[in-house]
């Protein structure tokens, strides 16, 4: 049986790679992506779902509740796949109200509209709605931050120390507690950074590579010491296709790349790869962009995912290396460059 799935926020950079993934493998099933296109989304990044009967898109915020509720009621969705946030940790803090906004109500907004279109009393799903299902897209900032050893599980308690990765634990609070009161069949998957093709300019992989190629200062924060754990972006998207479809409803899924790396390794290996597939006409090297500027505020020191839980229950596994992955993406953006 095919399904009709609202997509939130597919035109963003983890959404725009998941939706050509997912219609290429179900290729039955119905996609309506909704996406407010803020500064983040980007239809070109669609182009090759673009004109697919399957596809639809509708511009649109999550925040319009109205909205929200008329989608449910026309294509009768048989899931949701919440992407849409804002997410990006300086931005927060320096304008917190729209990460409340768009992550706490605007998560509300498709919690609520499906309750509603789903259910006729608390666990009680209304007549062929009952294997409906929920899945919330998080991050491992709600954990807090880590010291030198240790990884955030599925159990590690919340901490969360920016009002980017506060707003997104309180999104995740709000879909556990539609599963345990009203029954709803939610999962959720925290994922460690993710890289690869159509990220937005702002984030670090992409601010080294287009700094290098415009030959301009490659800023780093406080010492370049902070650790993440990078996780290849298509490999994101089959870890989220295999929750979605055999995920245990109610739980949380970490989805980790095994790929521990300071901001200072990733910034080496970018400049040092650059350095082979385009070489400065000037001679020298990128390295020598590397500029260090004043630390983020409340910048966590580590962060690293213990990915058994998905490993062992769903047999997910990543198909690129970082050493593989980091070349697939800076060829993409060299490609457009």
């Amino acid at each position: 049986m095919s399904e009709t799935i609202l997509v939130t926020g597919g035109a963003g950079f983890i959404g725009s790679n998941f939706i050509p993934y997912y219609m290429e493998k179900h290729s039955e099933d119905k996609i309506v992506n909704l996406d407010k296109l803020t500064y983040a989304g980007n239809l070109d990044n669609l182009s090759e779902v673009a004109d697919s009967p399957n596809y639809t898109f509708i511009q649109g915020d999550i925040c319009d509740e109205r909205l929200v509720n008329d989608l449910f009621g026309q294509y009768d969705f048989t899931g949701v796949i919440h992407f849409a946030a804002e997410s990006h940790v300086d931005n927060s803090i320096k304008g917190p109200r729209a990460f409340i906004n768009t992550n706490l109500v605007g998560t509300f907004n498709l919690l609520e509209a499906a309750r509603q279109h789903w259910f006729d009393a608390p666990f009680a799903p209304k007549a062929g709605h009952e294997n409906r299902r929920f899945h919330h897209i998080s991050t491992d900032e709600v954990y807090g931050t880590l010291g030198a050893e240790g990884f955030f599980k599925e159990t590690t308690p919340y901490a969360p120390n920016s009002p980017y990765s506060a707003s997104k634990a309180g999104s995740d609070f709000l879909v556990r507690a539609y599963h345990h009161t009203y029954g709803m069949n939610t999962t959720t998957s925290n994922c460690s950074n993710n890289y690869g093709p159509k990220q937005h300019a702002e984030k670090l992989i992409p601010t080294i590579i287009r700094n290098c190629l415009n030959l301009s200062p490659i800023p780093i924060y406080g010492n370049g010491q902070n650790i993440r754990d990078w996780l290849y972006v298509a490999d994101h998207a089959k870890a989220i296709d295999m929750i979605y479809h055999h995920g245990k409803s109610g739980e949380t899924y970490n989805v980790g790349g095994h790929n521990e790396l300071t901001n200072m390794q990733i910034t080496n290996t970018i400049c040092s790869l650059l350095d082979e597939l385009r070489p400065r006409k000037d001679g020298k090297k990128y390295a020598d962009l590397i500029t260090f500027v004043k630390d983020r505020a409340g910048h966590d020191l580590r962060y690293a995912i213990d990915p058994s839980k998905i490993s062992g229950e769903l047999g997910y596994k990543p198909d690129e290396t970082f050493n593989t992955g980091i070349v697939k993406t800076i060829k993409w953006y060299l490609d457009r460059a």
